[in-house]
Order: C-alpha cells, then structure tokens, then sequence
C-alpha cells in the first residue's frame, strides 16, 4: 500500500494534467497544493493569485505571509499542516471562482481530503466555507467548528475563518483573524478527545434533500 506522500504525490500528478474547466487555458499552471500529508489540520482556501500562479505554490503571495505569521501564533509551521485550494488554477484577475469551476475541481479536493484525513478542516474564506458549510454567513460562524456530513467524505469537523487576504484591506480583521486562530489548538484537542463520542453519538446523516446539509456547531 502506498504511503499517503506518495499518493498525494500521485495525486497531483494527475492534477497538473487537467484541463476539466475553463481556467486552466487562463493559468500559467496547476497549483495542486502541499504540506504534510499526515496533517491533522488541513487549510482550504479560495483559490491560487497571481504569485501562487507563478509559482505553483499555494499561499505564498501577501496573504501567504500573514498565514505564516497566523501559524507561528499557535507554534505550528507549513510543514506541520498541509494548504490547498477550492480550485487549483488561478480564476482571471484573481475573480471569484465559479459554481461550475468549484465543481470541476471537487473530485481532486475530495481525493486529498480523503487521503490525508485530517482531523479538522479549516476553511479560509467565504467561498471555501460555502463549499462545505452552505447557506451560513462567515460573519456569523468564524470562529466556530461545525460538524457535517459530506457525501462521500462522511461526518467532518469544520473551522471557518476569515481569508487572510481580508486582513490585508482591512486592519480590523487582523485581531479577529489572530484571536480566531489562537482557538485552534483547543478546537483539534476538542475533536481529538470526543473522536469516539462524534463516531458513537452521532449518526451519519441520509443523503436526502434536508438531512444532506444538516451541520451542528461543537464550540
């Protein structure tokens, strides 16, 4: 069996090959996303800017310093967490992703959600909290984790945050972002203790029209 490195390896392989939607004829190239590939945290963010395009790295730009700056808070560094994107090409002129190009690039997010298995998924954003927290507001629920069933994925716990890049247009963002993020580690050590509690308590939902969006606030 190969190990989780070389799948995801593989994974993004297979990534820099795809062509299932618009943006990657706009893009200089694919940005599949990195870390380690035993993370219990896993970041998600909206999509490569114009020096994650360049560079083929998620997260290196102005705002990929500032996540830095976030992470050295709660004593952790890339190498301790892995980052990745809704989609893996840079929209033009960094625009919103599309529902339709969201969509295309679900199955390799899924695929390396599945294979690293972190123990909480950390949504950065408004887009990236849609994707697996629909219908809320991130004004009203950053700073919360919430569980949900995903199909396919099964029951996963979220965190949604503001995007880093928020802080960069407006100051007062950056201490909601900073105090946010010093939950974290209480946030994953919560999830860690009550693992069996969630697998024992909480039944996965039916992937029916209302119980396929049923998602519950932990903290």
């Amino acid at each position: 069996m190969p190990s989780k490195k070389e799948r995801l390896a593989e994974l993004n392989e297979r990534m820099l090959k795809c062509s299932l939607c618009v943006l990657r004829g706009t893009c200089r190239q694919v940005v599949p996303g990195e870390g380690n590939a035993e993370a219990e945290v896993m970041f998600i963010g909206e999509g490569p800017g114009q020096r994650e395009d360049e560079l083929g790295r998620p997260f290196v730009g102005a705002a990929g310093k500032f996540l830095d700056e976030l992470l050295e808070t709660i004593k952790l560094e890339r190498e301790d967490v892995y980052i990745a994107n809704i989609v893996k090409c840079r929209p033009p002129n960094n625009r919103d992703p599309l529902p339709e190009e969201a969509e295309a690039c679900w199955p390799w997010l899924e695929k390396q959600i599945e294979t690293i298995n972190p123990k909480l998924i950390v949504a950065l954003g408004r887009h990236s909290m849609e994707r697996f927290l629909p219908n809320q507001k991130i004004s009203k629920i950053h700073g919360k984790a919430m569980r949900r069933n995903i199909p396919g994925l099964g029951m996963r716990v979220f965190y949604a945050l503001y995007h880093p890049a928020a802080a960069l247009y407006n100051g007062s963002m950056r201490e909601v972002l900073i105090q946010d993020f010093k939950k974290i580690p209480k946030v994953l050590e919560a999830v860690k203790n009550s693992e069996s509690e969630i697998e024992n308590e909480i039944a996965p939902v039916d992937n029916n029209e209302d119980k396929e969006n049923k998602q519950e606030t932990l903290f």
